[in-house]
């Protein structure tokens, strides 16, 4: 078919615009229906049709609009070009659609993740785009995707764009920024001009270049290409330059030259990746820069020390006084002192040294030696008091493991350095009260001492010497035994006050307490004192009790009456008869736990115990519970 372009071609084409802006299809702005913003772009223009989406889905026109692109725009990538038509739409129809919600439909898929409401600006997207980002974020819009067969209508306003300068403002042309140099090089600085023709030369980013201004395909099977197509949303094009972000992807052919700009005055490893990341890019660039810092010389050898190893405690020890950590303490406050540190106990000692000499250190440590015993293991820094072969032959002469810590490594012996921290942070907090400095040093020792260590949990001087040294907190703890003996004192003036002291002699007659049944006294004899208040007596039937002062009673002679009137003497043996008649028939019986009962031998009733503190004859009187002393009625005999 050939192509004719006649007066009828010409006519139906007018036609066609004349009806596309009708009444038939245009409509007016009606605040209350939906909007939508359709935008398209082409390599020679861009174009946006404001609309409205009714309920029953139709889609009615409300105004059209188009422009050329600049020479500098047609530069753009595809992406760039597509966000610029976004950009474009909104900027004419503002009135329209600020302060309103409305869909906006590009058939560009990957503008859905670069100016989507939902997301944020990638952080290495060019700068055009961040700014077109920001102005974005002051509408309220939804983007959309919609197929280019689909969006017919701003793809041909792209495509057929209004000729002329277009009305709204322009957008400031992106120029690439020349590597300057910060120093007084002999070699020329790399310049635009060079970053351009490598990338022209370059296989690899002239075809990235290409990808980025047409189009990238949806799976690249190159391996060189790979890393350009990870970061395809974020790169542009701008005066024939990639770049990704701000920086500029350098082509193979001038990155040594670069890498050489980035290491004048050996700024360093972490300042170099500052620098190019800054200014350059390209896959792999972090390797080769620490590849250039590990490889110069200079750097090598003015580097700063290396991390810290990781921390390697020291083994706890077993038990106290078994390994000791010593150092000296100054010159602070006009004086040298040692500390010396248990290691399972934390126990501090600080003693006053007038000179750092082994002599004189090994004097101090024969003191401590002396109170507490030789330790297994000393551990010291290099110091030359502990390198002498003094005091080395001090350690092996009592059998003491000797060890230095690293040299210049103070953490190696830490204990004794904390200890020295904590000794003179202390006497400075105290400089300001009473006492002389040797009082000061002993109120800070007695504290630390009986105050439990941060690492044990414990107070030093308990798991060192197995008792709390008394202080003067004590005395805000109520004394338990002084109390007590208070107490009993109390209750012992209490109960002298209603009683009455008595003694009994040996042999002396007397009144026992009957505790079986009978008559609630009987006659006895006090034949032995087992005890302060406590005696052993015999009855007349020969048997033998102990009873307490306060169930024994003094008897006279008289008192004791015979069958016909007259008197007996005391030391007689009553007649059987008599003491059958005048006393139940008591049986003494053995209660398991060593206590004695006496039970009527006529009934074999209930056990009586006959005291509260009867027990065998041949043993001592337990402190039992008193038993009730209320008289007993006998039971009535059946007398056949």
């Amino acid at each position: 078919m050939n192509w004719r372009w006649g007066e009828e071609e010409k006519t139906a084409f007018r036609c066609s615009k004349a009806a596309l802006q009708s009444d038939k299809l245009l409509v007016h702005y009606d605040p209350r229906i939906p909007l939508s913003l359709a935008c398209d772009a082409s390599p020679v223009g861009i174009g946006a049709v404001l609309s409205h989406q009714y309920p029953d889905g139709g889609e009615r026109p409300i105004a059209y609009a188009s422009r050329s692109l600049t020479k500098a725009e047609q530069g753009y990538a595809q992406i760039d070009r597509e966000a610029l038509s976004v950009v474009f739409g909104v900027k004419r129809f503002r009135q329209y659609v600020f302060g309103h919600q409305f869909t906006i439909f590009t058939d560009h898929k990957p503008l859905l993740t670069l100016l989507g409401e939902n997301r944020g600006v990638p952080a290495m997207c060019s700068g055009r785009v961040q700014r077109w980002s920001l102005m974005l974020s002051s509408y309220q819009y939804t983007m959309t995707y919609r197929p280019g067969s689909l969006n017919s209508n701003a793809d041909g306003l792209s495509r057929l764009p209004s000729s002329g300068v277009p009305d709204e403002e322009e957008e400031p042309v992106e120029a690439v920024l020349a590597l300057q140099t910060l120093s007084s090089s002999s070699t020329k600085p790399i310049t635009a001009v060079q970053i351009r023709r490598g990338t022209e030369r370059d296989p690899v980013l002239s075809q990235v270049r290409q990808y980025t201004l047409t189009g990238w395909p949806s799976v690249v099977e190159r391996a060189d290409i790979r890393p350009y197509f990870n970061r395809r949303y974020e790169l542009s094009v701008s005066g024939g330059c990639v770049f990704w972000g701000g920086r500029v992807v350098v082509p193979p052919q001038t990155r040594s030259s670069v890498l050489e700009e980035l290491h004048v005055s050996h700024p360093g490893e972490t300042r170099m990746k500052g620098l190019a990341r800054s200014f350059v890019w390209w896959p792999g660039i972090d390797k080769e820069l620490e590849r250039v810092v590990k490889g110069c010389h200079t750097c090598q050898v003015h580097r700063k020390l290396p991390a810290l190893a990781p921390l390697h405690p020291w083994a706890q020890a077993d038990r106290a006084w078994s390994r000791l950590h010593i150092d000296f303490a100054g010159p602070f406050l006009g004086q040298s002192f040692l500390i010396v540190v248990d290691a399972y106990s934390k126990w501090l000692e600080v003693d006053t040294m007038t000179s750092t000499t082994a002599r004189v250190t090994i004097k101090k440590l024969q003191r401590l030696f002396a109170t507490h015993g030789i330790p297994e293991i000393v551990v010291s820094d290099n110091g030359a008091a502990f390198t002498s072969a003094e005091f080395r032959q001090f350690m092996e002469g009592n059998g003491i493991k000797h060890i230095y810590s690293a040299p210049y490594h103070p953490s190696s012996n830490g204990l004794a350095e904390r200890a020295v921290a904590t000794f003179k942070g202390a006497m400075k907090r105290m400089n300001s009260e009473y006492g002389s400095l040797e009082s000061k040093i002993d109120r800070f020792l007695l504290r630390y001492r009986i105050t439990p260590h941060a690492t044990t949990g414990e107070p030093p001087a308990l798991l060192l010497l197995g008792r709390m040294p008394r202080s003067r907190l004590d005395l805000l703890r109520p004394d338990l035994a002084a109390y007590t003996y208070k107490k009993q004192e109390q209750q012992r003036n209490d109960h002298d006050k209603r009683s009455r002291d008595r003694t009994f002699e040996v042999g002396q007659l007397v009144y026992v307490k009957n505790f079986g049944q009978g008559t609630p006294w009987v006659m006895a004899t006090v034949k032995e004192r087992t005890g302060p208040l406590s005696f052993r007596v015999m009855l007349p039937d020969g048997r033998m009790l102990r009873r307490h002062q306060d169930h024994i009673r003094s008897r006279q002679l008289e008192d004791d009456p015979l069958p016909n009137g007259t008197h007996t003497d005391p030391t007689a043996s009553p007649p059987e008869s008599n003491m059958t008649e005048e006393l139940p028939s008591i049986e003494v019986t053995s209660e398991p736990g060593g206590s004695i009962s006496e039970t009527n031998g006529d009934h074999g009733g209930q056990g009586e115990t006959v005291g509260h503190e009867a027990t065998s004859n041949m043993e001592p009187a337990s402190t039992g519970v008193r038993r009730s002393a209320r008289a007993r009625k006998a039971p009535d005999r059946l007398d056949l």
